[in-house]
């Protein structure tokens, strides 16, 4: 390195025992301020370039730096020359060539297949399929592999031609200052190859949009919004890429008269004032039909019956959630004038002792209010 060169510390502009880190975030920022493509024309830009790119090389290196902490310039005598200016930095080189070409990188040995786009279905399920499970038959427009030309994109019989603008490497190279820089070539968009007799029967695409029907399987205890991966079964991949997946979104339609609570079954059961207050014996509907349910004297509105293992199988396979009857006693609307009376009479003859709830609530005011 000739002499004259200002210290590689001071270049960078960190102290003598700055960190990894500390010297990439300075050569980072040296690197963009000078780069000769921000700076067209400027040779005082690209001799500042060079010179940073000189000192994060040295300095980035353990003993490169410990040779230089010792020596200083002298250790390196042999001219500029003797620095790789395209070798050691890939890593921090990739990061800036990435904001200056809109985040494309050289890729050495890219792969040209394409793995093919995920696809989403929303299936609408009944409560007691989500519930029990089921299998369903779904049509789904998708890409697919041409038949035709087996997915090349060439006319059977015919084959594709080297890129005459990459020669088959799907990279072009030009200069960039005193270093190269490799894109993807616009030509035949990185496949190395162009199509000369493109394949009829879908215009070279190598794909074609067809609807495939599918039998899904829906496990047991399913809900809203719970999303099923079936591998493979996506839009075709290019270039012998392999296919992408799909993802089926399961939206249960609303029951008229059950909701559910994680595993549990809810079941809003009205009743009568009379047999809330004498207690009867109901047939109440279930997942698996009716069942028996005995409703003792003096049931309040919104107590719960829980009748275990009827609710829905959990869908990791931990048992099996409830079937709960929600007690709703109905107040009458309209009444004959022959009930009006027996409600009176019924209120003149009760007192509180037959409403507990209520004469606990009085209770309750008078502490408050004296």
């Amino acid at each position: 390195m000739p002499s004259g060169q200002r210290d590689f510390y001071e270049v960078l502009g960190v102290s003598r025992d700055a960190s990894e880190d500390q010297l990439k975030r300075a050569y980072r920022k040296q690197a963009l301020k000078y780069h000769p493509d921000r700076n067209p024309g400027d040779k005082a830009a690209e001799e500042k370039f060079k010179e940073a790119s000189a000192a994060y090389q040295v300095l980035s290196d353990a003993d490169r730096r410990a040779q230089y902490d010792r020596f200083g310039h002298a250790a390196f005598e042999g001219g500029a020359g003797g620095f790789d200016f395209g070798g050691g930095f890939e890593d921090i080189f990739s990061g800036i060539f990435g904001e200056f070409f809109g985040g494309a990188r050289a890729e050495r040995g890219r792969s040209r297949a394409r793995r093919g786009d995920d696809l989403q279905y929303t299936l609408d399920l009944s409560f007691e399929e989500a519930a029990f499970g089921t299998e369903k038959a779904v049509s789904l427009p998708r890409m697919e592999a041409c038949e035709a030309c087996g997915g090349k994109g060439a006319k059977p019989g015919t084959t594709s031609k080297t890129c005459s603008g990459c020669r088959g490497s799907g990279q072009v190279r030009f200069q960039q200052g005193f270093f190269s820089i490799a894109k993807t070539c616009s030509q035949c968009n990185g496949q190395g190859s162009t199509i000369g007799d493109p394949c009829d029967a879908c215009s070279g695409q190598g794909a074609v949009r067809r609807t495939q029907n599918l039998n899904v399987k829906i496990p047991a205890g399913v809900d809203m919004g719970s999303r099923l991966k079936l591998r493979g079964e996506g839009e075709a991949g290019f270039g012998g890429g392999p296919s992408g997946d799909l993802y089926v979104v399961v939206r249960v339609l609303e029951h008229p008269l059950f909701q559910r609570e994680e595993n549990d079954v809810i079941c809003d059961m009205p009743l009568s004032f009379p047999l809330a207050a004498l207690g009867t014996d109901l047939e109440v509907p279930t997942l698996e039909g009716k069942a028996r349910l005995r409703i003792p004297p003096g049931t309040q509105s919104g107590t719960r019956f829980r009748m275990r293992n009827k609710g829905i199988t959990d869908l990791r396979g931990y048992g099996r959630g409830d079937h709960i009857v929600r007690v709703v006693v109905e107040t009458p609307r309209k009444l004959t004038a022959k009930q009006r009376e027996l409600l009176k009479e019924f209120a003149r003859t009760s007192g509180q002792e037959v409403h507990p709830l209520s004469r606990g609530f009085l209770d309750k005011v008078k502490e408050m209010f004296g």
